[in-house]
């Protein structure tokens, strides 16, 4: 034990199951996913226990209430500066928040960064793909809009199904690249198999998706079978309808 970290003393905390089962940040996370937390709520399963005498929750709403909200003006500051200006708080939940302040930076540039990239090859719409599909158990079938530039504009699901096979609306995707005033799309899909090669019905789908994007002067530039750790690409094989 440390004596330096007055969070750790004994009789200081107030556990987030101690709590009454309606306000825990943990089990409000399991029911309805991590995004239905307030700031406060996260900082708090950061946290895990309040101080002496203040829950942790309402201990993250004071804290964040003396910044008005602003979560860049606590992660403009080192452990050492946040301990001096939050009596009761030691190095443990300092470094803590510090971390995970610095891990949502270090995502949202990530994400900045290939947003900006441009989709020049199938190994970067892979790469920028992969996420969103390739640990999956099940069968899903995702476009990527492009702009004139090739960058990404959108992305999103059309079709999700068993491990072999799902169903896809054709006029859906049509009807959302129009939209979106896209100027190109890439087609994505996975095989929870492990056995990337097209079948016929993929093959017979990814022109029937080409056909009807050519008719609107939208160009399907590839259609990638996502795995694990490879892809199939239909462009580099010389699948893609002419």
């Amino acid at each position: 034990m440390d004596p330096a970290d007055n969070d750790k003393r004994f009789g200081s905390r107030r556990l987030i199951s101690e709590m009454d089962e309606g306000e825990r940040p943990r089990e409000k996370a399991l029911r309805r996913g991590i995004k239905s937390l307030d700031d406060a709520e996260l900082m708090a399963l950061i946290f895990s226990t309040g101080i002496k005498g203040v829950s942790v929750v309402t201990l993250c709403e004071q804290i964040l209430s003396q910044y008005k909200g602003h979560l860049s003006k606590i992660a403009s500051m080192d452990a050492a500066e946040f301990m001096a200006r939050h009596k009761g708080i030691g190095p443990a939940k300092a470094l803590t928040l510090m971390a995970a302040l610095e891990l949502g930076a270090r995502a949202s540039a990530d994400a900045v960064k290939i947003s900006e990239a441009a989709m020049s090859s199938s190994s970067a719409a892979y790469e920028y793909m992969r996420p969103m599909l390739a640990d999956l158990d099940h069968e899903e079938f995702w476009i990527l809009l492009l702009k004139r530039n090739l960058k990404p504009l959108r992305e999103f699901r059309v079709g999700q199904g068993g491990l072999t096979q799902t169903v896809v609306d054709v006029r859906l995707i049509i009807r959302e690249a129009l939209l979106a005033k896209s100027s190109a799309m890439l087609l994505f899909h996975n095989h929870p198999s492990g056995n990337l090669r097209p079948s016929q019905p993929d093959i017979a789908l990814t022109k029937r998706i080409c056909d009807a994007a050519a008719y609107f002067d939208i160009k399907v530039l590839d259609h990638i079978v996502a795995g694990p750790g490879s892809y199939f690409s239909f462009n580099y094989e010389g699948l893609m309808p002419k």
